[in-house]
């Protein structure tokens, strides 16, 4: 039985095991189905909405103020919201932000993405923690009617992640070069008028920030789309191999991605440095192996332990899978566990400039503590150089 209609949310998410949210729609109309996450950053909401990363999930976030400095072109880390939806505790107000150009509403309408506020976001979050990240499906109607068992139905048969290759969906569909640097005070985004280094990015789903970091850096990036073979990489001539983050489970896009990883480790001595799906994508090369995580890491505060400096540095993440570091081979290092969980979140080959980090160290949002990561990469081509 429906509410009266003065009295009906106008929307609805369901989750697999039958429980129901409603709340208030905002954004798009309509419906749709995915894994739900939740992500405890403070800051970010577009960069993390634009994130590759997160096809085929719906965020639920954490932090209340969720809208406020509205959008702009500038923080888009791809060209569109790729996470499938959100949710939120407060409806977003109207932004007070110098930089702001359009409303988190009006945004996410234009984008075909659906929101849902008014939610308990805490109890949803405790949900997600316990049971894992649930599958879910997420209607707005402002007419306020749901299906509900319809709704529980289609969050069923949500396939999931696992041995989902979503970076084929994400990627570029041919290659581009690439010199923007970070922002910067006054100029904005400058370019890199004197690189140093030619690198080539393969794009798993490679966010903007990323690149920048590379450019600023001293590197002259050319990307690649996700299934650039090892002669598409050498065709360049690189003096380094980037391998970008990305979506879905790195054991169905490693079937395409490793062969290719492990002829550039064979047959040369280029530095090679990876980022979060870049770091499963390098470890199963090496012959490791991934698995698939109760709720993963979503976040801006992750602690993250340097095991060869002893330093801890606050990390940006973004995964639902990890490197399985008992699977580690003779010759690779664990070189940074999360201090949440213990989980692997970096490697390296032993005597070789080859290394890789699940976390994100061009934050984009978050702390800019492993920034480090990028000059390192820089300077590792710079030896090899000389």
């Amino acid at each position: 039985m429906q509410p009266p209609a003065s009295d009906r949310p106008t929307a609805c998410l369901a989750l697999a095991d039958g429980t129901i949210f409603y709340g208030i729609g905002f954004g798009a109309t309509g419906q749709t189905v995915a894994e739900l996450c939740f992500n405890t950053a403070m800051t970010g909401y577009q960069e993390i909405m634009t994130d590759p990363s997160y096809a085929g999930q719906i965020v639920t976030f954490t932090f209340p103020h969720i809208g406020n400095v509205g959008v702009n072109p500038q923080d888009d880390e791809t060209g569109d919201p790729v996470a499938e939806g959100m949710i939120v505790k407060w409806m977003p107000t109207d932004p007070s932000n110098w930089r702001a150009t359009q409303n988190l509403d009006a945004w996410l309408a234009a984008r075909g993405r659906i929101a849902l506020g008014g939610v308990d976001t805490r109890r949803l979050t405790r949900a997600i923690r316990q049971s894992g990240a649930p599958h879910v499906a997420l209607s707005h109607d402002p007419e306020g009617r749901f299906d509900v068992e319809a709704l529980v139905a289609a969050a069923r048969s949500f396939s999931g992640l696992e041995g989902l290759d979503l970076a084929k969906d994400v990627t570029c569909a041919q290659s581009y070069r690439w010199n923007e640097m970070r922002w910067a005070w006054p100029d904005g985004y400058a370019p890199q008028l004197h690189p140093k280094h030619k690198v080539v990015a393969v794009d798993y789903g490679a966010k903007r920030n990323i690149l920048r970091c590379l450019a600023s850096a001293g590197c002259d990036v050319t990307v690649l789309p996700a299934t650039a073979t090892f002669d598409d990489v050498m065709a360049h001539d690189p003096d380094g191999v980037f391998l970008s983050n990305g979506p879905g489970d790195p054991a169905a896009t490693g079937s395409y991605a490793v062969p290719m990883i492990q002829k550039v480790l064979a047959e040369t001595q280029l530095p090679v440095f990876g980022i979060c799906l870049g770091h499963q994508m390098l470890a199963l090369a090496l012959g490791a192996q991934t698995i698939k995580m109760n709720h993963g890491h979503h976040g801006a505060n992750h602690p993250v332990k340097d095991h060869d400096t002893g330093k801890v540095e606050i990390t940006s993440m973004n995964h639902g899978f990890a490197v399985d570091a008992q699977s580690l081979p003779d010759g690779v290092v664990e070189t940074h566990t999360s201090l949440f969980d213990g989980s692997n979140c970096g490697i390296r080959v032993d005597g070789r400039p080859v290394w890789s980090v699940q976390h994100h160290p061009e934050a984009s949002p978050g702390p800019q503590d492993s920034y480090y990561l990028f000059e390192r990469f820089a300077q590792a081509m710079a030896d090899r150089a000389a």
